[in-house]
């Protein structure tokens, strides 16, 4: 029996991972059943047509992973309608992706080079499809940057940092129809990470499907019916709309995931359907995914506890807190379903930012006084707030990595948070801070009593609830405590103003670092920044709004980020980190509380292949990315 390319590629791959030795030339392909019709039909070409000449073969040699069957739909329950976009973070088909131990590896590539740090080689695999059949190749990367990085009407503050390197763009070359390559005067580390993340940087788009929005290439009467049917404010608003891809609104749009939207929203039902020409197959070379289907069910994020409760979702994580936890345990047995003990992967489960570019001048020298920080610290009784919040089941430290990170050490972990209310009183004495007032609180220089008001975004209720202990702790120290919720989007905008004094969030996403990892969050480079905005506004702007860093220490990391972002090697890299970590944590630039905290994990009971342990994070792991929910399957 003859092979063909793709039959071939297949088997030698399986050889390659020593896996199943009778496949062979008998080892036919077993279309999934939900597609068998199409493909009898001669809608859909068979699955060794459909797959690429080299698809990628998810190795279960290392894992707990067994070949699973074709069938079922898997239902998930969302807050709200933007949540479709845990799809594309879930999903995680990605040019490069991180595996299972953080390492950066191809996927949607077959391969890719490095030269120097800032040449980068990117190879396809030929013969991989768009969900709709169309070819993926080099031009669907030269119709990005051509005609929407560098147009000024889709691109108007040019292309993604990403793609920038000491604030230059690279060379972009099509070497021929699956290889491309870009070339940057300087090392550009940030690349790949880019291309890895859980909102990962799209240098490709389906130029087939998009052109018809372009003004390059569509007829400009259709064109402008589109534009005025859809009531957008010009062809531009159109491409960006209509070409979305972390976000997949638009049904109509090719995807290179392993499923697809086929709903047009608004609904409260989101459909995502098998991708056929999907590019991964397990070690038997059937094609991914085994799940036939996957349903977002949109409602309330705050009935999503109760839901997963009565059953009526099969895999959960999302909108689950650890204070579920004994909720979700009772129905177990009953509704069939079972709770996993994961880990949260963020380096503090809550933190507290001061907000060093706060308005108020009396408050900012002291947000910008590190031995207040240090104070402020010193003054929580974290041990009672694991307690409390988590039933000591979390850990106290500061807002560093987690052990599980190869830049973990114990002095990050411990900087500055052993509760000692003597020597954080007398800190405040040292800076001046001794007068008090009859209700001995403390009074600030100008004679103003000492009130922080702590504000967040009102998603947590943990986090209300450490506030109201929080507030105890401090009174012992002379300071009074407030707190103020608000919505996400008014909040943010009231720290880059310098309105907000102090936020409660979750800690930084940087508990499973790498040495490759970006360490953007341990310096001022964005607005979004709630402990220095106006700081990480100039950076992002280079200099053309906000202001630059003051501290010494916050200047030192941002030239250590500088440094990241031109090295050239893990050495370099390494290091670098680990000065940056020892600096946030002894200038405590933010004040972790907890961290590795219990994150509930709602499974169905027949749903195979979802690890038993795990952490739950946005980076790097894209929450259930890294763990390929394509390889999930229903048990009968």
């Amino acid at each position: 029996m003859s092979l063909n390319i793709k039959q071939f590629a297949i088997l030698t791959f399986v050889a390659a991972f020593s896996l199943s030795a009778s496949i062979g030339a008998q080892a036919a392909l077993k279309e999934p059943p939900v597609l068998a019709p199409l493909v009898e039909s001669g809608k859909l070409p068979p699955m060794e047509e459909r797959l690429p000449d080299n698809p990628l073969v998810v190795d279960f040699k290392d894992s707990d992973k067994s070949i699973g069957r074709y069938c079922c739909t898997l239902e998930m329950l969302m807050g709200k309608s933007k949540d479709i976009r845990m799809m594309t973070v879930y999903g995680y088909a990605r040019l490069i992706g991180f595996d299972s131990n953080y390492q950066l590896k191809p996927d949607i590539l077959e391969k890719f080079e490095s030269e120097e740090g800032r040449i980068f080689t990117l190879h396809l695999r030929k013969g991989h499809k768009w969900s709709d059949g169309h070819p993926f190749t080099a031009e669907d990367f030269r119709y990005y940057w051509e005609d929407v990085a560098m147009n000024e009407d889709l691109s108007g503050s040019g292309p993604p940092q990403v793609l920038l390197s000491n604030g230059k763009p690279p060379k972009f070359e099509v070497i021929d129809d699956y290889t491309v390559r870009y070339t940057w005067e300087d090392p550009n580390p940030a690349f790949p990470l880019g291309l890895a993340g859980p909102s990962p940087a799209y240098i490709y788009k389906p130029a087939h499907y998009m052109k018809q929005f372009h003004m390059s290439y569509a007829d400009p009467e259709k064109l402008q019916k589109i534009v005025e049917d859809g009531e957008y404010r010009n062809w531009g608003a159109v491409h960006t709309r209509l070409g979305r891809q972390y976000r997949p609104e638009n049904p109509e749009m090719p995807s290179l995931q392993p499923w697809q939207n086929t709903t047009k929203g608004p609904s409260k039902r989101f459909e995502f359907t098998r991708n056929p020409y999907y590019h991964r197959v397990d070690p038997n070379g059937q094609q991914l995914p085994y799940i036939d289907e996957v349903v977002l069910l949109m409602g309330s994020s705050d009935l999503v506890a109760t839901k997963s409760g009565s059953g009526e979702t099969d895999l959960q994580a999302r909108y689950l807190r650890f204070d579920d936890y004994t909720f979700l345990k009772q129905g177990e047995d009953e509704q069939g379903y079972k709770v996993l003990t994961w880990r949260a992967g963020v380096a503090s489960q809550i933190s507290l930012y001061p907000n060093l570019n706060v308005q108020d001048p009396v408050w900012r020298d002291l947000f910008q006084n590190v031995n207040f920080r240090r104070a402020l610290s010193l003054g929580l009784n974290r041990h009672e707030l694991n307690e409390q919040l988590f039933f000591g089941l979390a850990k106290v430290g500061g807002d560093t990595v987690l052990e599980e990170s190869p830049l973990y050490k114990e002095e990050y972990a411990t900087a500055w948070t052993e509760n000692d209310f003597e020597q954080a009183n007398k800190m405040l004495d040292e800076l001046g801070l001794d007068k008090r007032g009859e209700d001995n609180v403390r009074l600030l220089p100008d004679g103003r009593p000492m009130e922080i008001i702590v504000e967040s975004a009102g998603e947590s209720l943990e986090q209300a609830d450490a506030l109201e202990l929080i507030r105890y702790h401090w009174e012992e120290l002379g300071i009074k405590t407030f707190t103020r919720v608000l919505q996400r989007d008014i909040h943010r905008r009231r720290f880059l103003t310098g309105e907000t004094m102090m936020t409660i969030s979750k800690g930084m996403n940087i508990g499973l670092a790498t040495p490759d990892l970006n360490p953007e969050e341990l310096a001022p480079v964005s607005p979004a920044q709630p402990n220095w905005p106006v700081w990480g506004q100039y950076t992002q702007t280079g200099g053309k709004a906000g202001e630059p860093p003051s501290l010494p220490s916050a200047k030192r990391l941002l030239e250590l980020y500088l440094d990241w972002r031109k090295s050239t090697n893990n050495a370099e890299r390494e290091a670098i980190w680990s000065e940056m970590l020892e600096i946030y944590s002894q200038e405590v630039f933010s004040i972790g509380i907890a961290r590795g905290a219990i994150q509930p994990v709602v499974v169905n009971s027949k749903l195979r292949n979802l690890p038993e342990t795990g952490i739950y994070s946005w980076s790097p792991s894209a929450f259930f990315g890294v763990y390929r929910p394509d390889t999930f399957w229903f048990a009968e």
